[in-house]
Parts: structure tokens; sequence; C-alpha cells
């Protein structure tokens, strides 16, 4: 017994101590490897003394200046590229030397409770920034290697300090890789207002179906989206202003619907409440799950019919025109037609979407999808929506599988989104170009400038549409009244 307990102490006490470190490392070796980690330092100053001795103090001084201008004037002169390509890249590096650095950031993880103190040494532990992206205006993500015995989960129990401390508007940690969690900072919520629905466009020349305005991005500047070339889908919770998406859209093709060179057929499986005050827009419109079937087959008839034509006539792609028309499925709540109603309906009609969906981009047949809850079991066809739309959601789950793998460690929070009236329509889309979540609001369109773009949208009436004699409550028809 005795023995077995003075071994213990051996193993558990003095070889411990013998084997741990007793001392941290020289100053010149922490300096050289933290000149390891930014080899910018080391490279910048190699380069400058380089063309000093080789072209001079002055001409040196002159490239230097050069280089300062070009990027002003590129600024200046092409502001789309240089944020889309330069500012990202400046932004995030001026935060990172300014914000996230040296003993400004220690003694923020030191007062959030985020250090530790090495056990042997005494030496105070600090999580150490790997890099930073600053993908928006205002929004960070912090990639910071953890100190050693903890985890993401002891991390986000201390995000509210954490973004309290940073006095920012919501702080957001996710699991990086082992070792390495992501911060994705919230300094501010850029939209402090409503956006007024756009106008509807005169002609329908003044249409850009490649970029119909919906409403205002984080930088202030209109935010498009096509009508052509791809499907889109709409995810958001209840509230979160899917409809203003939809209305958005739809006054920005005004012209093209009342010139016939979009028609838009319209699924509202919720009983066409909050869509029936635009009934007057629509080629065709169903409201019950018969009627949807019966909607999706002539949509896929119509596609077959107007392939034959593109391959009688030797047409790769069909350009917009009255007759070859843009087809603009539109399906509100679409679960309802792909998930909850009756299972051989459900199955019917994912079928006919997925050959439309994977046959139409050509012909200008193009599905815009809206729903609530945007898991596979849902929507088993999700992977062939081309854009995809983000607005308030309420898992952090869904951002991923409507915007993509790493959309919210990027920055996309549209699950802290809040799901009251003041943040309806404030969502995230990708950049196709930079791969960057954008942040956007689309506009609110009352009900005023929903009739106001019925009025002036509408189509006219089609002469050899067959009319339905509809009788009244006492079963007489207007003929028999008419006779009597």
């Amino acid at each position: 017994m005795n023995k077995r307990s003075s071994s213990a102490t051996r193993i558990n006490g003095p070889s411990r101590q013998r084997t741990g470190r007793t001392r941290p490392p020289g100053r010149e070796v922490q300096a050289a490897a933290w000149l390891a980690r930014h080899p910018g330092f080391v490279i910048a100053p190699l380069i400058g003394l380089g063309l000093t001795l080789t072209l001079g103090a002055l001409v040196t001084t002159a490239v230097v200046v050069g280089l300062a201008l070009g990027l002003v004037v590129w600024g200046r002169a092409h502001p789309a590229t240089f944020d889309r390509y330069a500012t990202p890249r400046l932004r995030a590096t001026w935060r990172r030397w300014t914000v996230y650095r040296g003993n400004r950031w220690a003694r923020l993880m030191s007062d959030c409770g985020l250090t530790r103190e090495h056990r042997h040494t005494g030496d105070t532990l600090v999580p150490r920034v790997l890099r930073v992206r600053s993908y928006s205006p205002t929004i960070d993500t912090v990639y910071v290697r953890l100190v050693r015995g903890q985890d993401v989960a002891f991390w986000q129990e201390r995000a509210p300090v954490l973004w309290e401390a940073l006095i920012a508007h919501r702080v957001a940690i996710t699991r990086h890789r082992p070792g390495v969690v992501a911060i994705v900072i919230e300094w501010e919520l850029p939209f402090t207002r409503t956006i007024p629905a756009p106008d509807i466009p005169e002609q329908a020349d003044d249409v850009d179906l490649g970029a119909v305005e919906i409403g205002d991005n984080e930088r202030g500047e209109p935010f498009v989206a096509p009508v052509i070339g791809g499907h889109r889908l709409v995810a958001g919770a209840s509230g979160s202003g899917k409809g203003s998406v939809l209305w958005s859209t739809l006054r920005g093709v005004g012209p093209c619907i009342r010139d016939g060179l979009v028609r838009v057929w319209m699924i509202d499986l919720k009983g066409g409440v909050e869509t029936e005050q635009g009934a007057p827009l629509f080629h065709r419109y169903a409201t019950s799950m018969g009627d949807a079937l019966e909607l999706l087959t002539e949509f896929r008839d119509s596609m077959r019919d107007r392939q034959d034509d593109m391959r009688d006539q030797n047409i790769r792609a069909c350009t917009p025109s009255a007759g070859t028309p843009v087809e603009l499925l539109v399906i509100d709540e679409m679960a309802m037609l792909t998930a909850y109603g009756d299972r051989s309906a459900v199955r019917e009609a994912l079928r006919l979407l997925a050959e439309v969906m994977t046959q139409g981009r050509a012909s200008l047949f193009t599905v815009h999808g809206y729903l609530q809850e945007p898991s596979k079991d849902v929507l088993d066809v999700r992977e062939l929506f081309t854009q995809r739309i983000c607005l308030g959601v309420t898992a952090a789950s869904h951002v991923d599988m409507v915007l993509g793998e790493g959309a919210r460690e990027r920055g996309a929070l549209a699950d802290e989104i809040p799901g009251d009236a003041r943040h309806a329509g404030i969502g995230f889309v990708i950049d196709k170009g930079s791969r960057m979540p954008v942040r956007f609001r689309a506009a609110f369109v009352t009900d005023d400038e929903i009739a106001e773009l019925v009025f002036r949208a509408t189509p006219p009436a089609n002469p050899d549409a067959q009319v339905i004699d509809m009788p009244d409550q006492d079963g007489s028809t207007d003929d028999e009244r008419g006779a009597a």
C-alpha cells in the first residue's frame, strides 16, 4: 500500500514538474515566431530597401505614391470592382491591426474570461487571432486559435459578454476546425428604415430581366436579382418578408407582364389569401393541390412544346419576346406542394418540378419558390435552385441549407434577424463573384401599391379565353336571367 502510494506520488508530482516547462522561451524566439506568422513585416521593408538600392529613393517614393493614387482612382472610377476585390482586404487589414491586436486584444480576452494561466510558468495564455475577414462594412469574421483546455461551447457561453465588451450589435461563434473558432461580429444593423417599393417602369424596354430591383443592399445600392437564367429559392420564417420579395419582383417586371413578355403562373396553397389581390396579373392561378398539379402539368407541357419549336428552328436559347415569353412559375408556401400534401400528389409535383427545373433554363421557363423550412425533407429539389435568398430563419442550420456550406460562418447571420415587423425583408444572398454574403432589405409593398401594379400591368383580356358562367345563389345563370 505504501509502495503504491509513493509510486503514484512520483508519477503525478515531481516527475511531472521535471518534464513541464519552467520558463517561457526567450524574447528573441518569441519575436522570430511572431515574424514568421506575419511575414509581411519582413517582406515589405526588404522590397522597399531593394527598390531604393536599385532605383533610388526618389523613384521608389514615386512608385509608392503612384500605387496609392492608383487605388484612389480605382475606387472613384469603378467602385463596383473596387468594393468587390479591394475594399474587403483593406478593411480586414485595417481592423486586424486596430481592433484585434496586441494589448487591446489581450485585455479584451482577459476581461471576458477567455484567457488561462499556464499551470507551470504562471504565464497568461491569450487566444491568438489567426486572420480577419471583413466581408461587408458591418460584419467581421475573426478566426481565433483556442487556448488548450477550451472548446467552442465554452466560447459560446461567453458570447453575450464578448459582444457587450466589443459594443457590437451581435456576436456568433462557430467551430471552424479543430482548435479554431470563427467569431462573427456584427457591428451594427445597416437598415434603420423601411425601403419604399420600387417604381414600376414605364415601358418594357426599361426592364432588365437579368437585374430586377427588389430593394437596397447594405452599401446603400439597389439590390437586384435576375428573373431569367435560373431558378430562385426564397426561405424565411413567417413574417420575415417573403411577400416583399415576391411583390417587388412583380412590380419590377410590370410592363413585361402587361406586354406579354412575362407570363406569371401562380400557385398559392394557402388558399390565395396573400396573392388573390394580384390575380388579374396571373396567366394561370391555383389555390388547391388538384389545381396546382394541373397547372404544373400544363407548365411542363408548354416547356416541351417550346423545346420542340426550338429544335425545329435550330435555336439553342430563347430571347424574351411576345412569341417566346418568360414563363415564370411562382409557388408561395412551397412546402405544402413538396412535403405536406397527399403523398402521391407530392411525388407527382416533385417529378414535374424536377423536369422543369433541369430543362427549362434555355427555353425561359423559371421557378420561384417561397418556403419557411428549407431542409431536404421539405424540399427534395433544393439543389436545383441556382439563386438563393435567405431571410430571417429560425435555426442556424437553415442558413447553410439555403446559402451553402460556411455561409453563416462568413457572416450571414440570418437566424439572428429579429422576427418583428421592424426587421421584415432583411436577408442575405451570396455574391457570385466573391462568394461573400451580402445583406439586403427587400422593399415593403403595400396593398395600395399592389393595386397600382394590377391597374398598370394587367395584360389585356384574351378574346379566345373561355369564360365559365357561374351560377348565383338561386341557381340561375346570367344567360337564364337574360332570357327571363
